[in-house]
Protein backbone atom coordinates (compact mmCIF):
# COMPACT_ATOMS: atom_id res chain seq x y z
CA UNK A 1 0.00 0.00 0.00
CA UNK A 2 3.17 2.44 0.63
CA UNK A 3 4.17 1.98 -2.35
CA UNK A 4 0.68 3.01 -4.11
CA UNK A 5 0.82 6.14 -2.37
CA UNK A 6 3.41 8.65 -1.17
CA UNK A 7 1.31 9.98 1.75
CA UNK A 8 -2.23 9.84 2.47
CA UNK A 9 -3.29 13.42 2.63
CA UNK A 10 -4.60 15.11 5.90
CA UNK A 11 -5.98 18.41 6.56
CA UNK A 12 -8.74 19.44 4.02
CA UNK A 13 -7.33 17.25 1.46
CA UNK A 14 -8.36 14.31 3.45
CA UNK A 15 -11.49 15.18 5.03
CA UNK A 16 -13.04 15.93 1.56
CA UNK A 17 -11.29 11.98 1.00
CA UNK A 18 -13.23 10.78 3.79
CA UNK A 19 -16.82 12.66 2.69
CA UNK A 20 -16.65 10.38 -1.06
CA UNK A 21 -15.56 7.57 0.92
CA UNK A 22 -18.34 8.06 3.33
CA UNK A 23 -21.28 8.91 1.11
CA UNK A 24 -19.98 6.56 -2.06
CA UNK A 25 -19.56 3.95 0.14
CA UNK A 26 -23.04 4.65 2.07
CA UNK A 27 -25.05 4.97 -1.42
CA UNK A 28 -23.56 1.59 -2.22
CA UNK A 29 -24.28 -0.52 0.81
CA UNK A 30 -27.45 0.80 0.69
CA UNK A 31 -28.01 0.55 -2.85
CA UNK A 32 -26.92 -2.96 -2.65
CA UNK A 33 -29.05 -4.23 0.53
CA UNK A 34 -32.15 -2.90 -1.57
CA UNK A 35 -31.54 -5.33 -4.27
CA UNK A 36 -30.68 -8.33 -1.89
CA UNK A 37 -33.80 -7.68 0.14
CA UNK A 38 -36.02 -7.80 -2.88
CA UNK A 39 -38.24 -10.68 -3.33
CA UNK A 40 -36.76 -13.10 -4.71
CA UNK A 41 -33.59 -11.09 -5.72
CA UNK A 42 -32.58 -11.32 -9.59
CA UNK A 43 -29.89 -13.69 -10.37
CA UNK A 44 -28.05 -11.23 -12.70
CA UNK A 45 -27.75 -8.73 -10.33
CA UNK A 46 -27.19 -10.68 -7.17
CA UNK A 47 -23.19 -11.14 -7.32
CA UNK A 48 -22.58 -7.63 -8.25
CA UNK A 49 -25.08 -6.26 -5.51
CA UNK A 50 -22.86 -8.61 -2.65
CA UNK A 51 -19.51 -7.10 -4.45
CA UNK A 52 -20.89 -3.91 -4.24
CA UNK A 53 -22.21 -4.48 -0.48
CA UNK A 54 -18.76 -5.46 0.47
CA UNK A 55 -16.80 -2.55 -1.49
CA UNK A 56 -18.77 -0.32 0.02
CA UNK A 57 -18.25 -1.36 3.42
CA UNK A 58 -14.52 -1.10 2.73
CA UNK A 59 -14.75 2.34 1.18
CA UNK A 60 -16.50 3.42 3.93
CA UNK A 61 -14.01 1.86 6.53
CA UNK A 62 -10.93 3.39 4.31
CA UNK A 63 -9.62 -0.09 4.26
CA UNK A 64 -8.20 -1.71 0.92
CA UNK A 65 -9.48 1.29 -0.99
CA UNK A 66 -7.52 0.62 -4.48
CA UNK A 67 -9.14 -2.87 -4.50
CA UNK A 68 -12.44 -1.37 -3.03
CA UNK A 69 -12.39 1.71 -5.42
CA UNK A 70 -11.58 -0.61 -8.49
CA UNK A 71 -14.32 -3.48 -8.03
CA UNK A 72 -16.61 0.05 -7.64
CA UNK A 73 -15.76 1.58 -11.05
CA UNK A 74 -16.04 -2.17 -13.00
CA UNK A 75 -18.94 -2.92 -11.58
CA UNK A 76 -21.03 0.09 -12.01
CA UNK A 77 -19.37 0.61 -15.74
CA UNK A 78 -20.98 -3.07 -15.77
CA UNK A 79 -24.28 -2.34 -14.57
CA UNK A 80 -23.96 0.99 -17.20
CA UNK A 81 -24.23 -0.98 -20.01
CA UNK A 82 -26.06 -4.37 -18.90
CA UNK A 83 -28.66 -3.51 -16.95
CA UNK A 84 -31.88 -0.62 -17.31
CA UNK A 85 -32.30 2.02 -14.60
CA UNK A 86 -30.32 5.01 -13.17
CA UNK A 87 -27.29 5.19 -15.80
CA UNK A 88 -26.29 8.55 -14.69
CA UNK A 89 -26.03 7.59 -10.80
CA UNK A 90 -24.04 4.41 -11.85
CA UNK A 91 -21.67 6.67 -13.75
CA UNK A 92 -21.21 9.21 -10.85
CA UNK A 93 -20.52 5.99 -8.55
CA UNK A 94 -17.72 4.25 -10.73
CA UNK A 95 -16.29 7.32 -11.28
CA UNK A 96 -15.78 8.49 -7.48
CA UNK A 97 -14.69 4.40 -7.12
CA UNK A 98 -12.06 5.39 -9.98
CA UNK A 99 -11.03 8.35 -8.20
CA UNK A 100 -10.91 6.92 -5.02
CA UNK A 101 -8.66 3.92 -6.43
CA UNK A 102 -6.41 6.31 -7.47
CA UNK A 103 -6.22 9.28 -4.75
CA UNK A 104 -6.25 6.65 -1.71
CA UNK A 105 -8.00 6.56 1.53
CA UNK A 106 -7.04 9.62 3.03
CA UNK A 107 -4.85 10.02 6.57
CA UNK A 108 -8.36 9.04 8.22
CA UNK A 109 -8.65 5.39 7.07
CA UNK A 110 -7.79 2.31 8.34
CA UNK A 111 -5.25 2.07 5.22
CA UNK A 112 -3.14 4.84 6.39
CA UNK A 113 -3.20 3.31 10.20
CA UNK A 114 -1.93 0.05 8.78
CA UNK A 115 0.60 0.88 5.83
CA UNK A 116 1.32 4.35 7.09
CA UNK A 117 4.49 5.82 7.65
CA UNK A 118 5.77 5.20 10.94
CA UNK A 119 7.43 7.81 12.98
CA UNK A 120 10.04 6.18 15.54
CA UNK A 121 11.48 8.43 18.21
CA UNK A 122 14.69 7.57 19.67
CA UNK A 123 14.98 8.12 23.57
CA UNK A 124 18.05 9.83 24.44
CA UNK A 125 20.74 7.39 25.97
CA UNK A 126 21.40 7.85 29.88
CA UNK A 127 24.94 8.58 31.04
CA UNK A 128 26.61 6.55 33.20
CA UNK A 129 27.79 8.32 36.51
CA UNK A 130 30.70 5.52 36.98
CA UNK A 131 33.35 6.57 35.17
CA UNK A 132 35.57 3.48 35.68
CA UNK A 133 32.40 1.95 33.73
CA UNK A 134 33.37 4.41 30.38
CA UNK A 135 37.12 4.02 31.00
CA UNK A 136 38.70 1.48 27.79
CA UNK A 137 40.08 -1.57 28.99
CA UNK A 138 43.52 -2.69 29.28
Amino acid sequence: MRRLYSTFAGGWPGTGLLLMRVVAGSALAAGASITLLSDPPPMNVTIPAILLMGAGILLIAGLWTPIAGSIVAVAEIWKTFMLHGDKSGWLLLATVGAALAMLGPGLWSVDARLYGWKRLEATPRKKNSDPAKNSPKD
